[in-house]
């Protein structure tokens, strides 16, 4: 039989409708602790533990239950809807960048930060300005990598029917040069310099700035 189109997913749309309000309460309650009875300090407080810290519960817990999934994941499946909300848990730091940036601020606070979402993040990792990342539970980086401006990682990508979803792995002392797009299942060989404006194709593997092609 054919695969379902999207649009034949009826009860998929509403599941993911609802999800989408995520963001807004995810804002909504950031703002909220603005007015709650108590001194401007714990007011601050609540309002960063509920914009950084709270949207990590929630979506540790479905990256976990989405480890056994394959990476090829039909769209109306359970582990589709899984994926999409543990997404709306990030579209309020992929609507405002700067929220990110601020946390790169502080030496290792970030890697620290995208380890508590469920990737692993060698030691010494740079994150050049306008970095950004979609499922920032889905990325396994060895130590001593450097991304260069603008990179995006896209551990997802979706297709007819079904969605991609697999770490993009990079190798230690790697450099990922500005404004390359690693998407998913991408493998980056240790020691590699990638050149700027890259594009990866899902499952490609890298070696010697080259792409390695898979012997039939």
């Amino acid at each position: 039989m054919p695969e379902k189109s999207f649009a034949e997913h009826k009860g998929t749309q509403v599941a993911m409708l609802l999800l989408n309000l995520i963001p807004l309460c995810h804002a909504a309650g950031t703002v909220a602790c603005l007015f709650l009875p108590l001194m401007w300090p714990l007011k601050i407080l609540s309002a960063l533990a509920f914009l950084y810290i709270l949207p990590l519960v929630p979506a540790r817990i479905l990256r976990e239950s989405l480890r056994r999934s394959p990476p090829e994941i039909p769209i109306g499946s359970p582990a589709f809807l899984k994926w999409w909300a543990c997404f709306q848990c990030q579209v309020l730091f992929l609507r405002f960048p700067s929220l990110e940036e601020i946390i790169r601020l502080i030496p290792g606070c970030y890697s620290l930060w995208l380890r508590l979402w469920g990737s692993r993040i060698g030691r010494f990792t740079y994150w050049a300005p306008r970095t950004s990342i979609l499922d920032r539970g889905f990325l396994e980086i060895g130590d001593n990598v450097v991304f260069g401006a603008g990179v995006k990682l896209n551990p997802h990508v979706m297709e007819k029917g079904k969605l991609l979803l697999a770490p993009v792995k990079i190798g230690d002392r790697s450099l990922i040069g500005g404004y390359s797009l690693l998407t998913a299942g991408t493998e980056i060989a240790d020691d590699e310099a990638v050149r700027a404006f890259l594009i990866s194709p899902p499952f490609s593997k890298w070696k010697d700035n080259r792409r390695i092609r898979e012997k039939s």
